[in-house]
């Protein structure tokens, strides 16, 4: 009996431990268990708080998000959360977009200071993406955000439909936007799309034209200081840098945009680049030793690239990488040389080591 009540207490703790590392990672938790509040085959809302419109003031500027999956960067919702209310006392409707998941962010989110509304839509079809209760809520939201997942799924279902007109318009209206993981994925001009299946680096640089390297140009493609800019999310916990680099070499071959103008943006897990203004800061989490995580890498070429081919190794020499940890920033209006290393693919080989 006492052996039986120590695995209960065992079993109990676990149970806890659990759930306490669920809200931990904020959104990326699969949710409550909650049934929706609103929905259909093609869509689900899931809602927290107050059904009516909060309506504070419009910001006077853009902010925009740019998170690397992980863990959620706290101090990022909230910086959108006070560029959303302007200063005043005013609360805030916050809008999720995904299509896999619930209502992970709810709870999160209506934790936060300020927030009178959280909606989780989940987007299951193509047809969703023009149903009125979903253009409703995403047209009256003061903070909007796409969750992780997978980005091949958002561009093929949501790409050319009126959702993607209502979150240009949002964001044309200065509404703070952002995504993490997948939904980082698709804030570039240039995206990553995954439409087959997820590219290592090694495989992308041994072969850049590997079926698995998939590139698109179809979904918000329109964002404020993201022109010619491809991102990529996970950067070092998955040593995703020689990858990216593939992705600037392969838009540069296929005439997508001069090697000159290209630009590629790294961010690590548990790390946020927010970019108010013209100015990205990088901002993490407490690393539990005294620090805080948070890293984010900024990649300009500085020649073209020497070999892009179909089953060739990938040559593409002297990209010039600003590294930035949490506090430090950036500015992506004029992407300066401040403190530089410089990074090459050599034979599908990438030296020296990129973080």
């Amino acid at each position: 009996m006492k052996r039986w009540k120590g695995w209960v207490r065992h079993i109990i703790s676990l149970g806890l431990l659990c759930v306490s590392l669920a809200a931990a990672a904020g959104g990326g938790s699969a949710g409550s268990g909650a049934k929706a509040t609103a929905g259909n085959r093609d869509y689900d809302v899931y809602r927290s708080g107050s059904a009516a419109d909060a309506l504070p003031p419009q910001p006077a500027s853009n902010l925009l998000v740019l998170m690397g999956g992980g863990i959620d960067v706290d101090d990022a919702f909230r910086a959108m959360i006070a560029k959303a209310r302007g200063g005043t006392a005013a609360k805030v409707d916050v809008v999720i977009l995904r299509t896999s998941g619930a209502d992970g962010y709810n709870a999160y989110l209506m934790a936060m200071d300020g927030v009178d509304s959280v909606e989780s839509i989940v987007l299951k079809t193509r047809a969703g993406a023009s149903a009125p209760e979903v253009l409703d809520l995403v047209n009256r939201a003061d903070v909007l955000f796409i969750a992780g997942g997978d980005q091949s799924t958002y561009i093929a279902q949501w790409a050319g439909t009126p959702l993607e007109a209502a979150m240009k318009a949002a964001v044309a209206r200065k509404v703070p936007f952002g995504g993490t993981s997948a939904g980082l994925a698709v804030l570039g001009q240039f995206d990553y799309s995954g439409a087959n299946q997820s590219v290592s680096s090694a495989e992308a640089m041994a072969n850049p034209y590997d079926r698995n390297v998939t590139l698109d140009r179809s979904f918000l493609n329109a964002l404020p200081l993201m022109g010619n800019v491809i991102t990529d999310a996970h950067l070092v916990a998955r040593d995703r840098m020689g990858r990216l680099v593939t992705f600037l070499a392969r838009l540069s071959a296929d005439g997508w945009d001069g090697w000159q103008a290209l630009r590629g943006i790294g961010v690590d897990e548990q790390t946020a680049v927010v970019v108010d203004g013209d100015t990205a800061t990088v901002m993490g989490n407490d690393d539990g030793a005294g620090g805080r995580t948070g890293r984010a890498y900024f990649l300009k070429p500085t020649i073209a690239p020497t070999t892009v081919q179909a089953k060739k190794p990938l040559t593409f020499r002297s990209l010039q990488v600003e590294k930035r940890v949490a506090g430090g920033q950036y500015n992506l209006a004029t992407w300066p040389t401040v403190s530089p290393y410089f990074i090459s693919v050599e034979a599908g080989v990438l030296m020296p080591a990129p973080y």
